[in-house]
């Protein structure tokens, strides 16, 4: 099989040459240029040959045009450190506008997508990383002061959340110009620890099917879900072909989500004790717990979020030839 034809079987969860494997990373520093992250990007899949390539630039990418400013400060896991809020009374959240897709940072972005299509795309499927409008919304104004907007002022986040959200659609609408196969779509708040479910419902779930109906017709989109405690049932019916969550961490397992998801599961691999302080004999024993798991089918190996910059290159590896034993 290629890799298309590998990713179609495993959605559709029949049997397998081999087990499909995906791992991704942030870039810091060449995340600054569409042309640097595109080449950091393209190396990375060269090296490892993976069967999807997640483009994965600085979250920033899709709030800088409103004004948000961040720098790289040695994190292990490749992220930025915002310097500038935009939203600094309730009030702000009425005077974001509707962003342009063509010009600016998401221009930009654009323009690195396009150049990862064309070098690897006809192989392997790219997908873009979407930040959903409750993520993007914590970036513009800060993690500490979401929840308070959420609970004290909602008419006013929401009047925000719903500018975000056709930035998005727009967005999502301009990919297509790419060739990508798909987005990655990022929910970093549907965690029982933040949220009730009833509160992602307003502010979450609401604005993610708008902002999710431009790729229904993509082939590969990919949940994400992040943190701990996830809300995975809440997210079964999204239109997407793959959920990726940190099944290692957080319930539910890989055998318990594939009788609750149609499509595909992507995890099995720990990202800090596996693949950061494990060795290659740990990583292979993992890949063969998930591969159990789930008997085999419906997998897509990885992590439940970016693999650290600090990842040892022989753990990369390790992964990668797992799957053809």
């Amino acid at each position: 099989m290629n890799h298309y034809q590998r990713l179609e079987a495993t959605i559709a969860k029949e049997a397998v040459d081999r087990p499909a494997i995906a791992l991704w990373r942030h870039f810091p520093v060449d995340d600054q240029s569409p042309v640097n992250l595109a080449d950091a990007t393209i190396s990375f899949q060269r090296d490892y040959d993976f069967d999807l390539v997640k483009v994965t630039p600085a979250s920033s990418f899709s709030v800088r045009d409103w004004g948000a400013q961040d720098e790289w400060r040695g994190a292990s896991e490749g992220t930025r450190d915002y310097t500038r809020r935009v939203i600094q009374k309730p009030e702000d959240w009425g005077a974001l506008t509707v962003l342009d897709p063509q010009s600016g940072s998401l221009g930009a972005q654009l323009e690195c997508l396009k150049m990862i299509v064309e070098e690897i795309g006809e192989d392997v499927p790219v997908i873009q990383t979407i930040f959903s409008p409750l993520a993007q919304a914590k970036n513009l104004v800060g993690a500490d002061k979401l929840s308070v907007h959420l609970r004290r002022y909602p008419q006013q986040l929401n009047a925000g959340l719903e500018t975000i959200t056709k930035s998005i659609q727009q967005f999502v609408e301009a990919i297509r110009g790419t060739g990508a196969a798909g987005i990655f779509y990022a929910v970093q708040h549907a965690q029982y620890g933040l949220l009730a479910e009833d509160e992602y419902e307003e502010f979450g779930r609401n604005f993610d099917m708008q902002a999710l109906q431009p790729a229904v017709d993509f082939q590969f989109n990919m949940l994400h879900l992040h943190g701990e405690q996830v809300m995975f049932d809440r997210f079964t019916d999204y239109p997407v072909a793959i959920i990726n969550w940190h099944d290692r961490e957080s319930p539910p397992t890989l055998a318990e989500a594939s009788e609750k998801f149609s499509g595909a599961l992507c995890g099995g691999l720990r990202r800090q004790e596996t693949m950061v302080l494990g060795s290659p004999e740990g990583v292979k024993e993992e890949v063969q717990d998930a591969t159990q798991q789930t008997g085999g089918r419906g997998l897509i190996l990885g992590t439940g979020c970016v693999m650290p910059t600090i990842v040892p290159r022989g753990n990369i590896i390790a992964a990668r030839r797992s799957v053809e034993q």
